[in-house]
């Protein structure tokens, strides 16, 4: 039976022990990336979004597309948000629920139930005053593939989305 030297099983457990070591620092970093790209939901919603477009529900149940005011949604880290709207010229004398004399205003705070994908605004101000300060509105959220915020109502009455791009 040959007899293997010391120096060599010296040499093949280092090797080996080198192996085992940057294996484990492989996956170790693809974890990290793992975590980096599923990042929360409510960690993708902080920062400030702009508006990229406005859907509304036709009689028929078919979309249309409103005429794009500019807008900003500002959700921060904390747990605030902030949205405001401006509807161009010919929409000005626009009023509803959200809006007022075309310019939609609110802020408050919001809570992320990431299981449901609903998102809710607790609204603590609003140009349209006693219609929303008060009230808790639940939306439905998802991101799309580039990034982009999807926000929908939850409430079965409304029939609208509006879709977010960071800036």
């Amino acid at each position: 039976m040959n007899k293997i030297q010391p120096w060599k099983l010296r040499s093949l457990f280092r090797g080996a022990l080198g192996a085992v070591v940057a294996v484990a620092g492989l996956a170790q970093g693809q974890a990290a990336t793992n975590i980096a790209n599923a990042a929360s939901a409510r960690e993708k919603l902080i920062g400030a979004w702009h508006l990229v477009r406005i859907d509304l529900g036709g009689p028929n149940g078919a979309l249309t597309i409103s005429a794009l005011p500019k807008g900003m949604l500002i959700y921060t880290r904390d747990g605030h948000l902030s949205v405001q709207l401006m509807y161009p010229q010919s929409a000005h004398a626009q009023s509803n629920e959200y809006v007022h004399d075309g310019y939609e205003a609110s802020f408050g705070s919001y809570d992320v139930d990431e299981t449901t994908h609903t998102l809710t605004h607790h609204v603590q101000g609003s140009n349209t005053g006693d219609l929303l300060v008060g009230k808790d509105l639940p939306r439905l959220y998802q991101f799309d593939r580039d990034g982009r915020l999807i926000i929908r109502p939850a409430r079965p009455e409304e029939h609208w989305s509006v879709t977010w791009e960071h800036y």
